[in-house]
């Protein structure tokens, strides 16, 4: 005795004309359903087959991929290779030194240099304690100042140095001038050049501008003798100066 599971046919090779015809009529019906549409079942060769499909769907893809990434690769580092820009930078160095050398207009002979500099100031001059000029002569002394005597020519022509605005060392100046030129004589004369009286006025009667005394009074020569140094020379130490480096003032 059987149970249904064993009594049931599972494919329609176990089923035989004869068992269908012999059973009941439902049983019939669902047999003859089961032989017209038989279950699938799985096949171990087309699940082979399958997998190596698909596994050489994927070596092809690689060995595809695989060059072309490489190439991509090669290009790149090639545009990036340090040997050849090295290489490059070489070769354009030498040919612009190449260039400089064949005289095209870069070589250093071709290019004009101007060169600015900045003048020094002219110095300001500073003048004297004495507020005159410097008393210094070509020979580099400095005469030194004495006071003079009460009374004498050279008192009356410092009262005069001293209502010009000249100091101590401009009277200083003067004395030495005049010392050189007439020993500070009102009557000093050059017979070589016609030159008279303290100052050494050439002519003499250019003093007559100052007094009609220009022969006898050491003021009157001394007045003008000052007027001439300090419109020409603007100063006595000035007048000394020129003196010292000309031998005449």
């Amino acid at each position: 005795m059987t149970s249904d599971a064993e009594s049931t046919p599972t494919s329609a090779r176990e089923l035989s004309p004869r068992a269908v015809g012999g059973a009941p009529a439902a049983t019939r019906t669902a047999l003859r359903s089961t032989v017209s549409a038989p279950t699938p079942r799985w096949s171990r060769r087309r699940g082979v087959v399958g997998v190596f499909a698909a596994l050489a769907a994927a070596g092809l893809a690689a060995a595809y991929i695989g060059p072309l990434s490489a190439t991509v690769t090669r290009a790149d580092a090639t545009e990036l290779d340090p040997v050849s820009l090295y290489a490059t930078t070489i070769s354009d160095a030498q040919s612009l030194l190449a260039a400089s050398r064949s005289g095209d207009g870069l070589g250093r002979d071709a290019i004009t240099y101007s060169v600015y500099v900045t003048p020094k100031p002219t110095p300001t001059p500073t003048p004297s304690a004495s507020g005159g000029a410097t008393e210094s002569g070509s020979s580099g002394w400095t005469p030194p100042f004495v006071s003079p005597d009460p009374g004498t020519a050279q008192a009356i022509a410092y009262a005069m140095v001293q209502e010009r605005g000249w100091g101590d060392g401009e009277f200083a100046c003067l004395v030495a001038l005049w010392n050189k030129e007439s020993g500070w004589r009102v009557n000093a004369y050059n017979a070589g050049s016609g030159a008279y009286g303290i100052p050494q006025s050439l002519p003499g009667s250019k003093m007559a501008s100052a007094g009609s005394d220009w022969e006898t009074n050491p003021a009157t020569q001394i007045a003008w003798g000052l007027g001439y140094i300090g419109g020409r020379y603007s100063s006595p130490c000035g007048a000394w100066d020129h003196s010292q480096s000309t031998g005449w003032y």
